[in-house]
């Protein structure tokens, strides 16, 4: 699958929540705080998880047209990722 600019720069994003995470622990923040930045980390990379899994599942139901193969599996494939991701 290629990753384009735009699911490289979600991701690169989240890194910099992640530093900003362990910044806010270095200068000892309040607990609400921390907490606060691990929430808006973990629904960034469940939003690029999203992203990933269905532009990922578009793809294979065009080339599953294109050599007549079920897509039955490939959804369930892409639903079960998801699923594993939370």
């Amino acid at each position: 699958m290629n990753y384009d600019d735009q699911v490289k720069n979600r991701v690169k994003r989240i890194e910099g929540q992640v530093r900003g995470l362990l910044k806010a622990m270095d200068e000892e923040k309040e607990c609400r705080d921390v907490v606060n930045q691990m929430s808006a980390a973990r629904n960034a990379l469940d939003r690029a998880i999203a992203l990933i899994v269905s532009r990922n599942l578009e793809e294979c139901i065009r080339n599953e047209k294109e050599s007549g193969q079920s897509s039955e599996d490939i959804v369930k494939e892409a639903v079960n990722l998801l699923v594993k991701s939370r």
